[in-house]
């Protein structure tokens, strides 16, 4: 009997009773791990951007896309600017390599296609969302933008309110004046959008503008470099992008950089201004990034403004720790190694050595509050002096003293453990009311 085995799909072995097979000469042989892996990268090698549209021609791109494109690659390449601007748009197209040998690509259609020719690339989509939200996340306003995105991106930023910020530094009656929004940041956040998304999901890139001063750009795919700690530390240029064709041709248009330092230059920026840092989510296959366009503490600021020394991975886990989010076991052991932080996992604050250089030793001591001695102590006193109290009447005057690190939850907990290891040690008891009394039987003072 005969059977006919077909062609295996892109990126995926052919395989049989969990055996991998492929072509050796005239027969099927056994596939080593790296022939496996060899055909596994197939997938991650196809370029959605570089694909040709059948049917598509120059006149479904836009010409005042293409002018604008045109100017934009003569400034990046200023050696040959007078040569360029001569160029006719077929010889522009393929020299930015927007085009293959005058073939219109997914690429060219995203960047300087006519919004009616969006068609050729579906199901991909090539929209941009602006929203506008209140304090309260309720939607006030909204446009949609599709292709040419080398003018949407402009367009969507004119829509962005970028007011101006006031706020005080330490030791100055001068207000510091700055805009909420760096023009960088929001251009590189919505182009590397563009760039790296992953169009085969069909999915638009979202900016959501809150009116308590937060913009948040999402785009679908995963995030190729894994964590941005990687690429702030790397500083340099990934070796793998999804969209390689179409981030080249934003590279000569002077859209995105990929020298490695346009993530890291957000981060500097938002550092310098003493703002938040960017907050990224990878979670549901989509990368979005929060950018904050304040300053949410003041005297986290101000702690940072006393320590220039601090690199911007040692900011970076800062920032985290001033919004609570978790630390890996490496960035735990880092900063207590630094002296840049004090705690039990997770509840971990700014350290005394942070607290003295910046001048908030009433800060730390608030985010640090008393210890477990010195609370059974004020319980003994509470109870010297008023006989019996019941758990509400210590967290009443307990709960402000335990330190701003910990929740309220965390808190009442607290002294509910508290009051069971002083019960365990004979020191007190319940009585007949469920009122906490000191036992008689103890004896203070002992071992």
């Amino acid at each position: 009997m005969l059977c006919e085995i077909p062609a295996a799909a892109k990126g995926i072995p052919v395989s049989w009773k969990r055996q991998y097979y492929g072509r050796d000469g005239e027969s099927l042989g056994v596939l080593s791990l790296d022939e496996i892996d060899r055909i596994r990268e197939q997938s991650n090698a196809f370029d959605w951007s570089a694909q040709i549209i059948d049917g598509a021609t120059l006149n479904d791109l836009s010409p005042e896309a293409i002018a604008v494109a045109k100017q934009k690659f003569a400034e990046k390449n200023t050696h040959i600017h007078e040569e360029v601007l001569k160029w006719d748009t077929c010889t522009f197209l393929n020299k930015a390599k927007i085009t293959i040998q005058g073939k219109i690509t997914n690429a060219a259609i995203l960047l300087l296609g006519k919004p009616e020719s969006e068609h050729f690339i579906s199901p991909a989509t090539a929209k941009i969302s602006w929203i506008l939200k209140d304090k309260d996340g309720l939607e006030k306003d909204y446009q949609h933008f599709t292709c040419p995105l080398i003018l949407s991106v402009q367009s969507v930023f004119s829509k962005i309110r970028n007011l101006n910020y006031r706020y005080l530094q330490e030791g100055s009656i001068f207000p510091e004046e700055v805009s909420q929004f760096d023009p960088y940041i929001i251009r590189e956040a919505l182009n590397n959008c563009v760039a790296h998304q992953d169009y085969t999901l069909g999915g638009k890139i979202n900016v959501v503008e809150r009116e308590d001063g937060v913009l948040t750009f999402s785009n679908s795919g995963s995030f190729i470099p894994g964590t941005v700690e990687k690429v702030i530390d790397s500083d340099a240029p990934e070796t793998k992008y999804r969209n390689p064709f179409l981030a080249n041709a934003m590279v000569d248009l002077k859209m995105i950089d990929t020298i490695g330092s346009g993530i890291r230059k957000m981060f500097i920026i938002q550092k310098s201004k003493f703002f938040p840092l960017p907050d990224y989510d990878f979670s549901d296959n989509k990368v979005s990034v929060k950018i904050t366009g304040k300053v949410m503490d003041i005297n986290y600021a101000r702690k940072l403004a006393q320590m220039p020394e601090l690199s911007l991975h040692d900011i970076m886990l800062l920032d985290k720790v001033s919004k609570g989010k978790k630390l890996t076991n490496p960035d735990i052991q880092l900063l207590k190694k630094r002296g840049l932080i004090e705690g039990r996992k997770p509840n971990f604050h700014i350290s005394a050595i942070v607290a003295r250089r910046s001048n908030q030793k009433a800060d730390y001591i608030k985010l640090k509050g008393i210890d477990d001695q010195y609370a059974m102590e004020l319980i003994r006193e509470y109870l010297n002096k008023f006989k019996t109290a019941s758990r509400g009447e210590f967290e009443e005057f307990l709960l402000e003293k335990l330190g701003d690190r910990f929740s309220e939850d965390q808190k009442k907990h607290k002294i509910k453990n508290l009051l069971q290891k002083m019960k365990k040690q004979g020191e007190i008891r319940l009585n007949k009311d469920r009122r906490w009394e000191h036992d008689p039987s103890y004896e203070y003072g002992g071992i």
